[in-house]
């Protein structure tokens, strides 16, 4: 089930005794662990019947024995288990704790008056055991996994237009490339746009930087593009600034993105379809003139040659085949006029 199809089902009183929520990607567990704690049970129920423990000081003894209760006065009773992950029970080899036994026989037949929550966070429930496969067969495992980079520009768009508002591409793109995949962090960022911006607007660049504070002329996107045209000026202005503002604008970052830009201008080159690149390349369709235009002004063998310059210096931004103390700015300006010429 996905995180929609669980509230779904929520939101309808459709409730399992059992949830494992689990994976790497926080942002859809919390969203579900939070709309249980606020929505499950009225305010008047919750005093006797919800209890929120955390893995780390609980054991799986007490919240059984939490389990096994019958609620009061209401019809169920709500047992959040916060970072289960931290519990010592989930960690061990199967068969070889009495915590683990026991468990087992609970999730094999648990009580249907008790829903019980395990927000198994960071990290995945080893499948083969008999516990998870006790949990799948009576209750609801949920499987969280981070947001691949290709599909973080329309996981921003698709969850901007579910909030009732538009948001251009190039907006889209520039939150995309500096916010990282961190969904809790990109979710926190259009809460603050859509208290500034009015839903009949469209979300553009200026309102990322007055909003964010993402400037929208000097970044990687507009770096990309004014590669993209050999537009010395332009890059040489946004490198500087890029070198100037080292905090804002990590080596780091600059060179993954660089990496995976010119990686798509090397595929686009050789896809025997162009009218498929942007589901090949996995970009807007509003980009693809973009891969285009850059594949024109770098030819196979530059963009191969481009790629091992980036090897390169990344190699060197890690203390690798560098000498002296250069900075990373230096070894910006001069890996982009490597780059360029």
């Amino acid at each position: 089930m996905s995180a929609v199809d669980i509230l779904k089902d929520l939101k309808a009183r459709k409730f399992k005794p059992l949830y494992l929520l689990q994976g790497e990607e926080p942002y859809y567990i919390d969203q579900v662990v939070d709309y249980m704690e606020k929505h499950v049970l009225s305010d008047g129920e919750k005093g006797f019947n919800q209890t929120v423990l955390y893995g780390k000081d609980t054991d799986m003894a007490t919240i059984l024995n939490a389990a096994k209760r019958y609620p009061m006065m209401s019809e169920y009773q709500l047992i959040i288990v916060k970072e289960a992950q931290d519990l010592k029970w989930a960690k061990e080899t199967e068969g070889s704790s009495k915590e683990a036994e026991v468990a087992l026989n609970y999730f094999e037949k648990p009580l249907p008056s008790t829903i019980l929550v395990l927000a198994y966070k960071y990290a995945n429930f080893d499948k083969r055991k008999k516990i998870y496969k006790a949990i799948a067969n009576n209750g609801v495992v949920f499987q969280s996994d981070p947001v691949r980079d290709y599909k973080l520009m329309p996981w921003i768009e698709d969850h901007i237009k579910e909030k009732g508002y538009k948001i251009a591409p190039q907006a889209a793109a520039l939150m995309a490339e500096y916010l990282g995949t961190d969904l809790s962090k990109i979710a926190n960022e259009v809460e603050k746009l859509c208290l500034n911006i009015s839903k009949d607007a469209t979300i553009q660049t200026d309102d990322i930087q007055r909003n964010i504070g993402i400037s929208k002329e000097y970044n990687v996107f507009e770096l990309q593009k004014a590669l993209a045209t050999r537009n010395v000026l332009k890059c040489n202005q946004i490198v500087n600034y890029f070198a100037d503002n080292p905090k804002a604008n990590p080596m780091v970052m600059v060179m993954a993105n660089l990496s995976a830009y010119f990686t798509k201008i090397l595929k686009y080159h050789y896809l025997p379809n162009k009218n498929d690149a942007a589901k090949e390349l996995g970009v807007n369709p509003y980009f693809v003139k973009d891969y285009e235009t850059a594949a024109r002004t770098f030819s196979i063998g530059k963009t191969f040659d481009i790629i091992s310059i980036l090897r390169s210096y990344d190699l060197k931004s890690k203390g690798l085949d560098s000498t002296g103390n250069t900075t990373d700015g230096e070894l910006l300006k001069e890996m982009l006029f490597k780059i360029i010429h």
